[in-house]
């Protein structure tokens, strides 16, 4: 009692401790948070001062993937949805500072355009009815929230479509080429000129006798700039430690699928008896049987030769029924075969067919009306027609049937065994070429005929069960254990000298993106890249991650950031150009003589010509394309002389003989209009290319993603 008065006589002094106590653990996470938080804060990406927020950006992404399908991963999504979201801000921004708008008329119409195949909105007619329009999007407002709001983003986009055409329209208006080019490019096809030539080319001198240093290359690099600028890159080495199954799990493997085979006795505890369960050998129930064993699900189909597995296929193929196979290996399961059936038959029919839907069918459109009695009265009749006469076929299908072979005259083309549905299998394959017949299926009446049938062979249906070899958890500890290891060795050790002693393979991946997901041998994995840009991860630095098939253990043995190459990034490029740079300057201080014939003999090459170069095809013989030679010839008078030139392959001097101009023609718009031809199909995503290169974009996916 004494404790609690006295804590009521000093309750304001314990509510300011509190008081402060929250205060400095809020200001204490506020300060973490923008110590250690992501780049951008809740931005993705800041262009040109436009933010694109982290939430909008990732429903979106998730949007894609689902669009995209099962087979899609979340960077491929996230990729496609970076590059619309760019385009978007740059475009609006653009369009913005060209004041262009759009008119309900033209979104109208534009939606006429795009809605001109959809049955749901057409009149008899088979126009764009408006009514009918407004009577679709009057019925989804208030019954179905997320088609109402896929309407108007439907209707959006079309809105932006419009003015993002409008503005590259603009654009290309202002791209149309002038008479005045038009007369140029005629002079680059048709104008020539003839010349005599020394060439001294430049693998006179072995590259050995030249010298390129990295400084020169580094100063080359400075003073081209943009030809050298990269984005963030990073380097790595990794060794990879597998959870594989040891040669001990491989051969338990094989005796459990061994004993799976025969009869096993388990205690029942309800019956308090003993029960017989029985084995692969003596299953009664074989689809069940496997279905509850095995790691693969029964699969009921005839299988030739060629399905088989190539290793176990003439084993398997030559058992007759009731024969029990096993077990045996294949890649990384064990498998137990027996043979339920075997028969002689085609491995591949062609047919052609004619589908009459009815209302109720799979797939059926909203075109179909007929009842199901209807659909079966019009198949009959038709069945009639062509059993009396074949070469009706093609022409009934073409009028009648309701699938898309009906372009082809029904021709559905060569199936193995289980392509079609069951009952359409079973009659195309049952029956000998030329049969005509009527097949009902889940999309509706089949008029059907088999028109060619591959020789008979034998084929087996079979219960396989597959069980799959695994690594136990001995070997998995095993392996984690040997990662662990070598993470500790590497912190201390020479990277690749460790993995030497310990007989791993050393994997380098050089040149990641910030942004890339996938790694050789390693496939999909961004927390490896992610740890390589992280700022707090140095060269030389290792990190141990998971994997789904075990363990990597990389290190950082190269980081850049977005700017220029490095030397030994730009040496192979830029050690050429330097190189040959060196050459020509020993090439002219070789060169003594005056005149071709001098030049010519003192540097034991001989005086060749050149006939009607042009400057749209600057080859010059012998030496290949030599723009800035054939250049400097049109920039002579015949009789004149070059001075010495520093060409692509080597140094020149040439005499020009004859300028030969094309003759006038009294319009050039031909060809200007040629030029505005070619440079139209590539307008839009240049200009966009353009306004991307020249953007302000900061990119905070890696602090995301």
């Amino acid at each position: 009692m004494a404790i609690l008065n006295s804590i009521r006589k000093r309750g304001i002094f314990l509510i300011l401790i509190i008081a402060l106590a929250l205060f400095a653990f809020i200001l204490s996470d506020i300060l973490t948070k923008g110590s250690t938080g992501p780049k951008g804060g809740d931005n993705i990406a800041t262009v040109n001062g436009t933010d694109i927020s982290r939430q909008s950006f990732m429903e979106n992404v998730e949007m894609a993937q689902q669009q995209m399908g099962p087979n899609s991963n979340s960077t491929q999504a996230m990729n496609m949805v970076w590059e619309r979201e760019l385009r978007r801000v740059i475009m609006e921004e653009q369009i913005e500072k060209a004041g262009i708008t759009v008119e309900k008329a033209q979104i109208d119409n534009a939606l006429k355009t795009s809605l001109a195949n959809n049955p749901t909105f057409l009149n008899d007619a088979g126009e764009v009815d408006d009514a009918k329009v407004q009577e679709y999007i009057a019925s989804i407002k208030n019954s179905n929230k997320q088609a109402y709001d896929q309407w108007l983003a439907y209707e959006e986009n079309t809105a932006k479509s419009i003015l993002q055409n409008t503005y590259m329209n603009m654009v290309k208006g202002g791209m149309r080429a002038t008479v005045a080019e038009g007369e140029e490019d005629y002079r680059f096809q048709n104008d020539n000129v003839s010349f005599e030539y020394v060439y001294i080319p430049y693998s006179k001198i072995p590259d050995a006798e030249i010298t390129v240093s990295d400084d020169e290359i580094k100063k080359y690099i400075s003073e081209h700039p943009k030809e050298y600028q990269v984005d963030p890159q990073a380097d790595i080495q990794y060794v990879f430690f597998s959870e594989e199954p040891s040669q001990a799990d491989i051969a338990d493997a094989e005796t459990a699928t061994a004993a799976m085979l025969n009869n096993k006795v388990e205690f029942n505890s309800g019956t308090k008896m003993n029960d017989t369960i029985a084995g692969f050998r003596n299953a009664k129930n074989y689809e069940e049987y496997v279905n509850a064993n095995s790691d693969v699900p029964y699969y009921d189909r005839w299988m030739f030769k060629k399905d088989l597995p190539a290793s176990v296929a003439d084993t398997l193929i030559n058992l007759n029924q009731g024969n029990v196979y096993g077990p045996y290996r294949v890649d990384n399961t064990y498998n137990l075969s027996k043979v339920l059936e075997t028969k002689q038959m085609p491995d591949s029919t062609t047919s052609k067919h004619i589908l009459i839907r009815y209302v109720g069918t799979m797939r059926a459109p909203e075109t179909i009306t007929r009842t199901k009695e209807e659909a079966k009265t019009l198949a009959d009749s038709l069945l009639t027609v062509v059993k009396k006469d074949k070469t009706k076929f093609a022409e009934l299908a073409t009028q009648f049937s309701d699938d898309t072979s009906k372009s082809n005259g029904g021709d559905l083309g060569p199936a193995a065994p289980g392509m079609m549905v069951p009952a359409f299998n079973d009659f195309i394959f049952g029956n000998a070429p030329g049969s005509i017949g009527l097949v009902e299926t889940d999309f509706g009446y089949h008029v059907v005929e088999v028109t060619k049938q591959t020789e008979p062979k034998k084929a087996v249906k079979l219960a396989t069960v597959v069980k799959n070899i695994e690594a136990s958890e001995k070997t998995n500890n095993d392996v984690f254990t040997n990662a662990s290891k070598f993470e500790v060795a590497v912190q201390k050790g020479d990277f690749a000298e460790v993995a030497k002693t310990q007989n791993k393979e050393v994997k380098p991946v050089n040149k990641i993106g910030f942004m890339d997901a996938n790694i050789p041998g390693i496939g999909n994995n961004r927390s490896i890249v992610t740890w390589a840009f992280n700022e707090e991860t140095e060269v030389g630095d290792t990190k141990r991650f998971s994997t789904p098939e075990g363990y990597v253990i990389a290190q950082l043995t190269r980081r850049n950031e977005k700017g220029l190459m490095s030397v030994s990034e730009a040496s192979a490029t830029v050690t050429p150009i330097l190189r040959n740079k060196k050459k020509a300057e020993k090439i002219r201080e070789s060169i003594k003589g005056n005149t071709l014939e001098e030049i010519a003999k003192e540097q034991q090459v001989a005086v060749q010509n050149a006939s009607a170069v042009s400057m749209s095809s600057p080859l010059v013989p012998g030496a290949g394309n030599e723009p800035k030679v054939v250049g400097a010839a049109f920039g002579k008078k015949a009789g004149e002389t070059t001075s010495l030139i520093d060409g692509k392959t080597g140094v020149f001097k040439l005499k020009v003989t004859a300028i030969n101009a094309a003759p006038k023609l009294q319009s050039y718009s031909n060809y200007a209009n040629q030029l505005t031809a070619k440079s139209a199909p590539a307008a839009n995503s240049g200009v966009y290319n353009a306004l991307k290169k020249n953007a302000d974009i900061e990119d905070n996916r890696a602090s995301f993603y």
